[in-house]
């Protein structure tokens, strides 16, 4: 295979499913049908490197020398987990990179999972040619968040945990605890308005970005809100994390 037709891989670890797919970058999407595999149960690390050794192998023929690139639910810095609100806690502190680099026989690049889906939107989504500050939030498990400034990515912002009004922000906003306590969409949003104010007059973004997989339903809930920030539906839905992820791998691939 000639080194231009390499595809790069995605893989997108989550709270219920570990997704995979070969990316194709010149179009921003899905060279091949994604494959799925559940979360384990215990999401060890060693346990969720077998699931993500097993995504590997089923695109092995398009692999290659391809990029890999891995979303994680926690702060990543250089290859290190340093937070894991969402995984199992012997993440924590854990040089997550090494290990699956040791595991696959590949270069791997190991990024946060939000960050992963901010840079997709912003390469080929609801963030694409938007100047100045850019915030994606990912509504899910948690709320992840991703800040893009003229199209650079600010890694590791973690705005799911401020405190307002003492609480988490995501233990009162994300979309799991409007499943969990049975929340209208109204009733759901006022704790998103209450989330977005408080983000809008911290940093005066010039657009918000609203992803997870409650982003399908977005009609429902965002013309409730009342912000001076345009806020908008992410447009890569689910499959952002897998192609932002590959991006990032290549983007490091070519540059070392």
């Amino acid at each position: 295979m000639s080194k231009k037709n390499v595809l790069p891989l995605g893989i997108d670890v989550g709270g219920s499913g570990i997704k995979g797919a070969p990316v194709d970058l010149q179009k921003g999407e899905f060279a091949s049908k994604r494959k799925r595999i559940d979360t384990p149960a215990k999401s060890t690390p060693e346990a969720v490197g077998d699931i993500i050794g097993e995504i590997v192998e089923h695109f092995d023929d398009v692999r290659g020398d391809s990029p890999i690139g891995i979303t994680i639910p926690g702060v990543v810095t250089r290859g290190v987990v340093r937070s894991a609100a969402n995984i199992d806690k012997s993440w924590l502190d854990f040089e997550a990179e090494k290990m699956l680099e040791k595991k696959l026989g590949h270069d791997i690049v190991l990024v946060n999972d939000a960050d992963a889906a901010g840079v997709a939107e912003l390469h080929y989504g609801a963030a694409k040619g938007q100047k100045g500050l850019v915030i994606v939030t990912t509504l899910g498990t948690g709320i992840g968040t991703a800040l893009i400034f003229d199209g650079t990515l600010i890694p590791n912002s973690e705005l799911g945990h401020l405190e307002i009004d003492g609480f988490d922000a995501e233990k009162r906003a994300a979309s799991s605890i409007k499943d969990v306590e049975g929340l209208t969409y109204p009733e759901w949003a006022e704790r998103l308005q209450r989330y977005y104010s408080h983000l809008e007059n911290l940093l005066w973004p010039d657009l918000f970005v609203v992803g997870g997989g409650v982003s399908k339903d977005h009609e429902q809930f965002l013309p409730l809100l009342k912000l001076r920030t345009k806020i908008v539906p992410a447009v890569l839905e689910n499959k952002a994390g897998i192609i932002g992820a590959a991006h990032l791998a290549q983007e490091y691939h070519d540059s070392h």
